[in-house]
């Protein structure tokens, strides 16, 4: 999956990691966390740590990291049984053919992710309420986008849960009886 540049586009941001474990964005001239990493990473910017004082490539590392934070932290999507196939990888003659295996599904995941995602809107919005849908689909990308920092807010991130969860919950429930109402409709046509 090609990754998108950094701001200006003239190649990835360098990040570096000095030897107290801090983390400082050359591009703007901050310190930041691995959550604002993580952040730059589901928004598909591109990025490189590096070693402060050998200039060494520490991405990899940092990355599985950020990965393991997730996985302790209640967001495990890892299974124990495959984490298991993975470290019998190690030192096995297919070594070399995981890595772009691994990629190679992940993109074909978020490949068929995607177009999961557009049938199942395409099927709301073309039904008896399809304009209401149409509407609601429209109000969720716009809340989404204001309740997601902009790159700009990204240096502020501190890892604390958004205040707007609340309001999400609300959206999720919205939703939920919508779709209720939708199905029962539908049931009812059925009949």
């Amino acid at each position: 999956m090609a990754r998108a540049a950094s701001r200006n586009g003239d190649g990835p941001i360098i990040i570096k990691k000095y030897a107290n474990r801090r983390l400082y964005n050359t591009h703007t001239s901050k310190y930041i966390t691995l959550d604002f990493l993580a952040e730059l990473t589901r928004k598909d910017i591109d990025f490189k740590v590096v070693d402060a004082k050998s200039n060494e490539d520490i991405t990899h590392g940092v990355l599985t990291q950020i990965i393991m934070d997730e996985e302790n932290n209640g967001q495990q999507m890892l299974p124990v049984g495959f984490l298991k196939q993975l470290i019998t990888m190690y030192g096995d003659s297919m070594q070399g053919m995981v890595p772009q295996f691994l990629e190679s599904s992940m993109d074909n995941f978020r490949k068929n992710q995607r177009q999961v995602q557009d049938v199942i809107e395409t099927a709301i919005t073309s039904g008896p309420f399809g304009h209401l849908a149409k509407q609601n689909i429209e109000f969720l990308r716009t809340a989404r986008e204001a309740l997601m920092p902009n790159l700009g807010n990204l240096g502020n991130l501190t890892g604390k849960k958004s205040e707007h969860e609340d309001s999400i919950a609300d959206l999720k429930q919205q939703i939920a009886a919508l779709q209720a109402k939708i199905d029962q409709i539908a049931t009812d046509k059925a009949l």
